[in-house]
């Protein structure tokens, strides 16, 4: 095995390059496409792009015919000569420096190599501009290659774009979009769908009693953004009697009782701590025994004010039962962990207020008269209790509008628009995207899907940052998306790394579009094409299992366990069972990753066997020919479960 090199060395590397980029630029590259009259502005992570035939290119644009082109730098550590290659179905012609380097019609997935060209140490104009193809798939992947560099996508952090005013209102509408999707907006102002978001829920009111505390409710209803700044939920109740009309309202929830929750059995506080710490909670909250409290994070001070006795217990274990939207994950706690976990949180939270619900029918009726016509249940669902509010649709209100209602700047005291807490900047977008035709709600990308996303569920706080998760970056084009949604949603059966204390937290209603987005934004289909198997497969997966040996071959068994059979000669932890590689690793990947792989991950403790002209040092197995020795690699792993036991 060759030592491992440190994270900390991708860290440096990509901080060196970015202080190469031209001076204040952000990441990325700025991308324009275009069809017919129509026009939308965006910022991509590379020159990656797959569209499905009869799909749009971006929810800005209908379906049809259209063309993308990006615009930025490509920073070059040192002065070399690199030369570029894609993969495409279209038309694609790439400039660097004012010079064509490539240009042609793809067809497919063989790759279309273009002329040699020298960078300069700093910042190169790069442009990229594509034509989608008369018919099928329209996609675009580019790579790039030299002596030092093997085939591989151009590092994220060597890409920028300036930022210009054109840029910077196209980013603003698409920011309003995303608030009237995270607002729930359209539950009110009723609009045709198409973008996943607009099906958002919010906390099931059936049986709430049973799970909130009263006084909590009553607080919450009162003002949510004093007990947890940045909420959706906005202020509903307004005026002089707001405070009691919210008692009346948490009087009545409280009284939808339910099932009742089983006894909760008294947790071990440590082993909660323990498990906080390894489930790495703190990536999104501030524990409750913690006093410098980050204003990004969620405080977990009000849990035991919050939840009725048991019901933090049984929210631990399953916390989508009563709101599938929520971003709060599961990790498939045992009941003893969940007990652990509720023990440590309770612990050091604020007591709950000592304040029984009231239960005066008359009250209870006022706050059901309340939910039912200040426009609750536009988001919240009651059994089959009628939703007796009403607001105007969405076609309704013409741009004009925007500046009253929710989004006023100072709503008037008699106003029965609910309050949200929005900054200037947020109501600037949300007018914005007022302004536009808003058919972008009806369409969808799951690319687009993932870039929001991934920042609502906080993705980049936990990989890249602790053992066993990947840099996030890394995801790209690298998993499989039939496998990744299985594993984003917690229903595949198998851990790739059973060692790791930490888990990969649960997300089953966002899990189909982010594994379609994490393949679609590196220029993949969001479904995985069939992998036709070569006419000598039988003979290269012998080879492959060879190769994976230890008798003639790479050794990989050292690390790797190959179905029941264990790694070797593990020092620190095993590799990833190579029964499970098919199934879990694009293709494509697998072979970059082969070639080179502290190329794609400068972090990782796989050791590189191929020289710079990607010869294999085995010459004994496939005369050493580099790509043939991936590829029976690849036979061999294809086999999975029926692999044969390697020497």
């Amino acid at each position: 095995m060759m030592p491992r090199r440190p994270a900390l060395l991708a860290l440096i590397f990509a901080a060196a390059i970015a202080g190469l980029r031209a001076a204040d630029n952000p990441a990325g590259l700025a991308v324009t496409f275009a069809a017919g009259s129509a026009s939308d502005l965006s910022v991509a992570e590379n020159v990656w792009l797959h569209v499905p035939a009869g799909q749009p290119a971006t929810p800005f644009l209908a379906p049809g015919p259209f063309t993308a082109t990006w615009k930025g730098q490509v920073a070059a550590e040192l002065r070399a000569d690199f030369t570029f290659h894609a993969e495409f179905n279209g038309d694609l012609k790439l400039t660097v420096n004012d010079t064509v380097v490539l240009e042609g019609k793809g067809e497919g997935d063989k790759p279309v190599t273009g002329k040699s060209v020298r960078l300069n140490k700093g910042a190169n104009n790069l442009v990229a501009e594509f034509k989608s193809p008369a018919a099928g798939d329209a996609f675009v992947r580019l790579f790039w290659s030299n002596k030092e560099t093997p085939y591989n996508p151009i590092p994220l952090a060597e890409l920028s774009h300036p930022e210009t005013d054109d840029l910077k209102k196209a980013l603003l509408v698409r920011r309003g979009r995303d608030l009237f999707a995270e607002n729930r907006c359209a539950k009110c102002h009723t609009t045709p769908g198409g973008m996943p978001e607009l099906a958002m829920d919010a906390p099931a009111f059936d049986g709430i009693g049973g799970r909130r505390n009263f006084d909590w409710l009553a607080r919450w209803i009162a003002d949510p953004h004093a007990l947890r700044p940045g909420t959706p939920m906005p202020q509903v109740l307004s005026g002089a009697d707001a405070k009691d009309k919210a008692e009346s309202v948490a009087a009545y929830l409280s009284s939808l009782k339910g099932t009742p929750l089983p006894e909760a059995k008294p947790g071990d506080i440590e082993a909660g701590k323990a498990l906080y710490e390894k489930l790495h909670c703190a990536a999104c909250h501030n524990p409750p025994d913690v006093a410098a409290a980050d204003p990004k994070k969620i405080s977990q001070k009000q849990v035991k004010a919050k939840f009725s006795p048991g019901a933090l217990v049984a929210f631990l274990q399953k916390p989508n039962e009563h709101y599938a939207w929520i971003r709060m994950p599961g990790f498939k706690l045992t009941a003893e962990e969940a007990q652990n976990l509720g023990a440590y949180l309770e612990g050091s939270a604020d007591k709950p207020a000592d304040r029984p619900a009231p239960t005066d029918d008359a009250l209870l009726k006022k706050g059901q008269a309340i939910v039912q016509t200040a426009g609750c249940l536009s988001c919240h669902v009651l059994g089959s209790a009628k939703n007796e509010f009403a607001a105007r649709p969405l076609t309704d209100l013409a741009a004009a509008k925007w500046t009253a209602g929710c989004l006023a700047d100072k709503p008037a005291d008699d106003s029965k628009a609910p309050r949200y807490a929005f900054t200037d900047d947020e109501r600037a977008a949300l007018r914005a995207f007022g302004a536009t035709d808003r058919s972008s709600l009806t369409r969808h990308t799951a690319a687009d899907f993932l870039a929001r996303q991934s920042v609502a569920l906080n993705c980049r706080e936990c990989h890249g940052k602790f053992e066993g998760f990947p840099a996030y970056e890394l995801l790209y084009g690298k998993l499989k998306p039939e496998w990744t949604a299985k594993f984003i949603a917690g229903t595949h059966p198998v851990k790739p790394r059973p060692w790791l204390e930490s888990r990969m937290p649960n997300f089953p209603v966002y899990a189909e579009h982010l594994a379609s987005g994490l393949a679609t934004i590196a220029g993949l289909p969001a479904k995985t094409p069939a992998d036709p198997a070569p006419s000598d497969t039988a003979d290269l997966a012998k080879a492959g299992q060879k190769l994976v040996s230890a008798n003639g071959g790479f050794a990989c068994v050292s690390c790797h366990p190959v179905g029941e059979m264990g790694a070797t000669q593990v020092f620190e932890a095993p590799g990833i069972n190579l029964a499970t590689s098919f199934d879990r690793i694009q293709p494509s990947f697998f072979r970059r990753w082969l070639r080179a792989p502290t190329s794609v991950d400068p972090s990782t403790k796989m050791p590189g066997y191929f020289d710079e002209e990607g010869k294999s040092p085995l010459p004994d197995v496939l005369g050493g020919d580099g790509p043939k020795t991936i590829g029976a690699v690849w036979e061999y792993i294809r086999l999975a479960d029926k692999m044969p036991r390697p020497e």
